[in-house]
């Protein structure tokens, strides 16, 4: 969710602006003089949340066998472990089956998934991504910025979609994938996006499923980084992208993409990719050229660990219980320091990692200029937006979860000083 948009033009007299700007002056001064040295740059789990999974580093416990008799010291095994597939089958809404567990990087799977496109003809697909003219991927923003990265890095012509409270605004979706048969997939974090929060609609699952593409191989990447990472204690479900996509006669339509990156170790967890039989078929061919086998081990650490998805669920418990503070002290701060001012809006999300604060257009970059000024470190403005460039110049992504408490407390305050400040400069300097 989502609050209302920035005023460009606050209710406030010239007097009151001016007022609200020497006050702002003043403590930005006095927050400089504290030399901080905070960070809000990544969406990390905290070393209190990585400690929730201790007892991984003394598993597997049981030995080394699987649940078929599997050793899993040894090679092979390209799918995964079946009973840790099962697990997360449900979670990610893919048949076990359909499901492959793979190394600690979902990132990585979606990178080869780009890459094999680029070098072997997808399922329908007549030609390699290689061999085109040209690549675009629609990207809804505000976004994910490894997501545009790695796109850039390929060379793939990125095209902004608007987001809206329901999703990607899905007219311009239909309109552009429709039209343009060069535009061969689209970025999506359907549940808790980064940054803003925005929760898919069934509708908007429906019509991404069931829409016509211009090209044969249109591939939605759906990266569900935040399928269990819930702030509620009434959780957001969404609808069931692959179900939809082969009722529709789309099977080959997704890509599901998951990890246990922020469920249990960051560095050290297992990723997911699930899809059609015949997309899992044509990635597994292509794995099959660089790897004999995931970390098995480390497979079955994760089930013993987690046993089942009611496992999951209730360490999952565990972390909001950790983070939930946090976010709730980031909505104190900014409502306390900026609501009913105009200056800025921002999301309250129901889960995930981050909070996006949109402010006055054309203050971003210089809020996050002064924030590192004293010493607060955020996210560059524009990188939740392709090619680094927010034509707005208002949306900054805050990620609360590594700081301690007090810590964040101190970098969210101290940025709404610089909002305030850049924002109260800029109005008194457009007056005249």
């Amino acid at each position: 969710m989502t609050s209302s948009a920035p005023s460009t033009s606050p209710t406030l007299s010239t007097a009151e602006l001016i007022a609200l700007r020497d006050s702002a002056r003043s403590d930005y001064a006095k927050l400089v003089e504290r030399g901080l040295s905070l960070d809000l740059t990544r969406g990390k789990p905290s070393p209190d949340q990585l400690d929730l999974a201790a007892e991984m580093l003394t598993l597997p416990a049981g030995g080394h066998r699987a649940a078929d008799g599997t050793d899993t010291r040894n090679y092979g095994g390209l799918h995964g472990l079946t009973e840790l597939r099962e697990i997360f089958s449900g979670l990610l809404q893919v048949p076990t089956a359909q499901l492959i567990a793979g190394g600690n990087s979902s990132l990585t799977l979606m990178h080869d998934s780009v890459v094999h496109a680029m070098l072997s003809p997808l399922p329908g697909a007549g030609r390699r991504w290689a061999d085109e003219e040209r690549i675009a991927f629609l990207c809804p923003v505000p976004g994910y910025d490894r997501h545009f990265a790695l796109c850039e890095r390929f060379g793939i012509e990125l095209i902004p979609v608007p987001m809206t409270a329901q999703g990607p605004d899905m007219d311009v979706v239909e309109r552009l994938a429709g039209e343009d048969a060069q535009i061969k997939g689209i970025w999506c974090v359907p549940k808790y996006s980064n940054p803003d929060g925005v929760c898919y609609s069934d509708e908007t699952v429906r019509r991404l499923a069931g829409m016509r593409a211009a090209a044969p191989d249109f591939r939605i990447f759906w990266d569900n980084a935040y399928a269990v990472h819930h702030l509620t204690d009434t959780p957001v479900e969404i609808a069931d992208l692959l179900a939809l996509c082969a009722e529709s006669g789309n099977p080959d339509r997704p890509f599901i993409y998951g990890s246990t990156s922020k469920i249990t170790f960051a560095g050290a967890g297992v990723a997911f990719f699930g899809s059609s039989p015949a997309n899992v078929s044509w990635l597994l061919g292509h794995l099959a050229k660089s790897t004999i086998g995931p970390d098995k081990i480390n497979h079955l650490r994760h089930v013993e660990f987690l046993r089942d998805e009611a496992g999951v669920l209730e360490h999952m418990r565990r972390h909001r219980e950790l983070l939930r503070p946090k976010f709730d002290a980031v909505e104190t701060i900014l409502a306390k320091e900026l609501g009913g001012t105009g200056l800025a809006s921002w999301s309250t999300p129901q889960g995930g990692y981050f909070v996006s604060l949109d402010v006055l257009e054309g203050c971003a970059r210089e809020v996050v200029r002064r924030a590192a000024e004293a010493g607060i470190a955020l996210t560059p403005a524009g990188a939740t937006h392709p090619y680094g460039d927010d034509p707005r110049d208002s949306t900054i992504r805050i990620a609360p979860s590594y700081p301690g408490l007090e810590e964040l407390e101190a970098a969210i305050t101290g940025l709404t000083v610089c909002v305030r400040l850049v924002a109260t400069e800029k109005l008194l300097e457009s007056a005249r």
